[in-house]
């Protein structure tokens, strides 16, 4: 119990921290976020990419390597979900309501607003701005999330230490994971994971906000936001207290029906044949300049320099900060999957869709800016429904929009409460309601005093400075996870040759092949 209320308790104490230095001294709050914000975009954006980039690598390594074959849990445990139902609660909770916020507001920011190379406006803008969107919401988002869930899996259920961050590093600390090193660990985990989900409801908040705003007349504004913060505060808590089973599992399972029906009306009312040119494009353009764009940081060029800052060091340390949330999460409803499986369904699939998502979406922004210029001055959160209010059906699709948005809001924010539960319980696979109630309304807290002091700026400067510390957690989890699965690569005989007699009946028993 005393280990449980170190962890718990220095969590709480460091969110509310943050929780009232928003309130009590907004100006500042932002002042010194912005100036930390900025001196590690300037100074540390090289290491940003870097991490990502070896992320990366190490994931294609695994999914290439022989120990891919290895599962995680026991070789008798099998997935506990459906493919449909782990893939619906997987992408729900890793991307959810980043998608309907910048579905159509980034291709076109990179379109027509602020390119990353090339002009404005230009056929190369218009190339760039889709290989950069999938850039940002592809391989190294999903990788990110993948290495930290499975890191997680893997020792949680193959090696039976409890689901925490802490676990993820016993090969380096070992029994100091139940002690000091490992409740600091588990701290900032807890602490990185509300930021990021904060920066999620934020942006939730202010989308539902501006389409309302346009449909209703509603003005913009804290407090419209904060109600609308309060209300799926209350909604999350009650599928919260239904437990995994019900509720995420539920509500993920409609998120993703909304959304493919929501897809397939754009998809067909929208440019169709200009969809399909610039997916293709974009795709073969991305999968192209891959390795140039993960280590461009445009050291010559100031106004480049900027937007990668604003934009890609952004989206790596937001998925960063977003890691342990939704690590612990997928690592939760992934038992019984082998490596390989796991890897490739986390980072895979959920890239193609989410390149169709953008291309769809984006597509239709860029036709319709072109055709309504005032829409691409709109507030990154208006723009989804500008754009909808140029097409058939447009008041059916923004409120479509808008429910879709706020049961993502209310997954992602149960999911959170979930996992935070679970880190700061030592790890309970089924976290206690109470615990799980309190975690939801600081986490809610904090999304609202970030909008409170400075609005989407606060939230995305909070993203970053969250991500800095525990990018080296994941770092030092990328060597862990390597030195293990190597020591057990070499106890089952898991090799790249011909195969011999014991790398057949591994491959058996993981596989639960019966012998011959």
């Amino acid at each position: 119990m005393k280990k449980l209320g170190v962890v718990f308790w220095g969590s709480v104490s460091l969110i509310l921290f943050a929780v009232l230095f928003g309130l009590v001294a907004p100006t500042m709050f932002e002042t010194v976020t912005g100036n930390i914000q900025a001196f590690l975009t300037t100074s540390f954006g090289w290491y940003y990419l870097l991490v990502v980039i070896i992320v990366v690598v190490f994931c294609v390594f695994l999914i290439l390597s022989p120990v891919g074959a290895i599962r995680l849990g026991k070789r008798t445990d099998r997935p506990e979900y459906s493919n449909l139902s782990w893939f619906a609660m997987l992408f729900s909770t890793g991307m959810g309501i980043g998608l309907v916020f910048y579905g159509a507001a980034e291709p076109l920011s990179h379109f027509a607003v602020s390119a990353p190379v090339a002009e404005e406006g230009s056929q190369t803008a218009l190339k760039d701005a889709f290989r950069y969107t999938f850039f940002h919401w592809g391989i190294s988002a999903w990788a990110i999330y993948g290495i930290v869930a499975l890191a997680l899996a893997y020792f949680q259920f193959r090696k039976g230490l409890p689901g925490l961050l802490s676990s993820t590093l016993y090969p380096i600390l070992g029994e100091r994971i139940h002690r000091w090193p490992g409740h600091l660990i588990n701290i900032l985990a807890a602490f990185a994971t509300s930021v990021g989900i904060a920066a999620t409801l934020g942006t939730g908040a202010s989308q539902i906000n501006g389409g309302l705003a346009y449909l209703a007349d509603i003005p913009v504004s804290f407090t419209v936001q904060f109600i609308i913060i309060i209300i799926a505060t209350f909604l999350f808590i009650v599928s919260a207290s239904t437990g995994l089973n019900k509720g995420i599992q539920i509500l993920s399972n409609v998120n993703l029906y909304i959304a493919f029906f929501l897809l397939i009306i754009v998809f067909t009312i929208g440019p169709t044949i200009s969809i399909l040119n610039n997916f293709m494009n974009g795709m073969g353009s991305y999968l192209q300049n891959f390795i140039n764009m993960s280590f461009r940081t445009a050291p010559s060029h100031a106004d480049q320099r900027e937007w990668i800052n604003s934009w890609t060091i952004f989206y790596w340390a937001w998925w960063m900060s977003w890691s342990p949330f939704v690590g612990v999460f997928i690592a939760r409803i992934s038992r019984g999957r082998t490596i390989r499986e796991f890897l490739m369904g986390v980072i895979l699939l959920p890239t193609v869709l989410s390149a169709i998502w953008f291309a769809t979406f984006g597509t239709t922004g860029i036709q319709a800016s072109l055709e309504n210029s005032h829409i691409a001055s709109l507030p990154t959160e208006q723009v989804l429904f500008g754009i909808f209010e140029q097409l058939p059906l447009g008041t059916i699709l923004s409120v479509i929009a808008i429910l879709l948005v706020l049961i993502f809001f209310v997954t992602s924010a149960d999911s959170a409460t979930f996992v935070l539960g679970m880190q700061v319980t030592g790890g309970s696979l089924n976290p206690p309601f109470k615990v799980k109630l309190i975690m939801g309304i600081l986490q809610s807290s904090i999304a609202a005093s970030l909008l409170y002091t400075g609005g989407l700026a606060a939230v995305q400067n909070a993203a970053i400075i969250a991500a800095f510390p525990f990018s080296f957690i994941v770092l030092l989890m990328v060597y862990s996870l390597y030195s293990s699965l190597m020591k057990e690569q070499k106890e089952l005989g898991l090799y790249i040759r011909p195969r011999d007699k014991k790398q057949i009946n591994v491959e058996r028993e993981e596989k639960d092949i019966p012998k011959k």
